[in-house]
C-alpha cells in the first residue's frame, strides 16, 4: 500500500519518520496514552521500532500516520487502520497531552475514516475503547462511529487488566 498525507483543518496526517521516535517516546510514557496503549516499557529503541514498524504499510492490512501541526510540523498524536481485510477495518488513536481538548483526535479519525472508505473501499470501520475512557467514547460519537453494544473484557489494556469495552462502527453508507 503507498504512503498517503491528509490534510484537515488544522492538522496535518502523514506517514511516520524516525526523527518522530523521541516525540513518541515522550507520548507513549504519558500515563493517559500509557493505560489505553498496551506498549510495555518504552525506551529509545522501543519507540525507534514502533515508529520503524508503523511507517511500513507493505503489509497491505495496516496503516498508521502521524497527526502533526500543518504549522510548525510537531506531533499531536497517532492514527491507524489495522485489521484491514473484506471491506472492514478498526480504527485507533491516541494524542499527546498539549493536544486534547482540541478536537484533535477526532479531527484525525473523521480524515482517516473518509478517506478509508472512499480510498480503500471499505465498508465497516469499527473503533473500540475502555469502558472507562469516556473521552475516546466522546471522540467516536463525535467522530460519527455510533454505539453498538459493549464486549466483556476483550482486551487487556496498559494497566495489565482487561477492560469491557464499547464497540463503535461506522458504515461507508452512514454518510
Amino acid at each position: 500500500m503507498d504512503h498517503v498525507v491528509l490534510a484537515a483543518p488544522g492538522l496535518l496526517l502523514r506517514p511516520w519518520q524516525a526523527a518522530d521516535a523521541p516525540d513518541v517516546l515522550a507520548a507513549l510514557r504519558d500515563p493517559a496514552v500509557a493505560t489505553w496503549n498496551p506498549q510495555g516499557e518504552m525506551d529509545e529503541a522501543r519507540a525507534a521500532d514502533w515508529v520503524r514498524r508503523r511507517a511500513d504499510w507493505s503489509g497491505g492490512d495496516a496503516l498508521s500516520l502521524a497527526v502533526t501541526d500543518p504549522g510548525d510540523g510537531g506531533l499531536l498524536g497517532a492514527v491507524s487502520l489495522h485489521g484491514i481485510g473484506g471491506g472492514n477495518a478498526s480504527i485507533g488513536y491516541w494524542t499527546v497531552p498539549a493536544a486534547r481538548g482540541r478536537g484533535v483526535a477526532t479531527g484525525a479519525v473523521r480524515r482517516l475514516t473518509t478517506w478509508a472508505f472512499a480510498a480503500l473501499g471499505l465498508h465497516r470501520i469499527e473503533l473500540c475503547h475502555a469502558v472507562p475512557n469516556v473521552v475516546s467514547c466522546r471522540v467516536a460519537l463525535r467522530a460519527g462511529y455510533l454505539a453498538e453494544g459493549t464486549l466483556r473484557e476483550s482486551y487487556r489494556y496498559g494497566d495489565g487488566r482487561r477492560h469491557d469495552e464499547h464497540l463503535h462502527a461506522r458504515l461507508a453508507t452512514d454518510g
